[in-house]
């Protein structure tokens, strides 16, 4: 078959440099620097791979779908996209020698603002979810071991069933989210039950793309962090409990070693009495190591749409 190359002529050159808007003086220009890139690279794999109408034309309609499903935000994880973006920021910290403490991993698409605060310690569930109760707790330290009292440890995480409050419109609001400020020794403390991992929904336009790369789209049983105090870095993490079938082999990509808790079963009468729980209880701890920066943007969440109670 004859090699078809297009891109470089005059024509096509002057269609891209049109359509991301180069040839006039409106508009963003950083929006047409990135639409022309990605316009570029479009064409250059359309022609390198001679991607046919009927395969250009399934695309479109598969980016139809997957927006009418609201699974960009699982699709994105799951092609790479949020540990690249953590990639990124791990060697920007490298760079200004910024790099150390907890590490970070993905946020994933289901944090939801505004959880009730606590001070040192809170119960995350609603005693309506079933499963084995946990004690989830830790120290939040300095790079030097000193404890940051007043710290906000921002914790959310799923049910049993993988389903998340808000999400999940069969739990009550904010199950499962807390926010606890740490004490003067730097700890938080927080009665829960053991999440369980999830999959990405059956038949869904995730899975559709996940299938045809032979992949498959589950995660393992996480707890999702973010971390703040003035003077320091924001940290967004999450933990695995370990044993999880798919704690190496997580569909999204955010598996750290250093992330890995080995968590144990407590089944001593007293200490189940002492913490109020009923039977044995899964003992989880994560300790925090935060970074000092001077940087104002470093010490805040980075901007991204994110769910509120009030656009319930």
């Amino acid at each position: 078959m004859t090699k078809i190359n297009t891109l470089q002529t005059e024509h096509v050159q002057t269609l891209l440099k049109r359509a991301a808007g180069l040839d006039n003086d409106q508009g963003n220009p950083r929006s047409k620097e990135i639409m022309h890139r990605f316009l570029t690279d479009v064409f250059k794999m359309i022609e390198d791979l001679d991607i046919t109408q009927e395969e250009f034309w399934m695309g479109v309609n598969y980016l139809n779908e997957l927006g009418a499903n609201g699974e960009a935000v699982l699709l994105a994880p799951g092609l790479g996209f949020d540990h690249f973006l953590d990639v990124r920021e791990d060697a920007k910290d490298a760079a200004i020698g910024e790099l150390g403490g907890t590490p970070r991993t993905i946020e994933g698409p289901l944090y939801v603002e505004g959880a009730p605060l606590s001070e040192g310690e809170a119960r995350m569930d609603d005693g309506q979810s079933p499963g084995q109760e946990m004690w989830l707790h830790g120290q939040v330290l300095d790079e030097q071991g000193n404890p940051v009292a007043g710290a906000i440890v921002d914790i959310w995480h799923a049910d049993v069933k993988g389903g998340y409050s808000h999400f999940d419109p069969s739990q009550s609001e904010f199950n499962l989210r807390r926010r606890i400020s740490t004490d003067a020794e730097g700890r938080y403390r927080a009665k829960s039950i053991v999440p369980s991992g999830y999959g990405c929904p059956p038949g869904g336009s995730t899975m559709k793309v996940l299938e045809s790369l032979g992949r498959h789209g589950n995660r393992p049983a996480h707890i999702h962090y973010f971390v703040s105090k003035e003077g320091f870095k924001h940290l967004t993490t999450q933990i695995n409990l370990a044993g999880d079938k798919y704690t190496y082999d997580d569909f999204a990509f955010a598996t750290r070693d250093e992330l890995v808790v080995e968590a144990a079963t407590v089944s001593d009468a007293d200490k189940i009495k002492a913490k109020g729980f009923k039977d044995n209880y899964l003992d989880v701890e994560f300790n925090v190591e935060l970074v000092a920066t001077k940087s104002g943007d470093k010490q805040a969440k980075h901007a991204r749409a994110r769910a509120s109670v009030e656009q319930a």
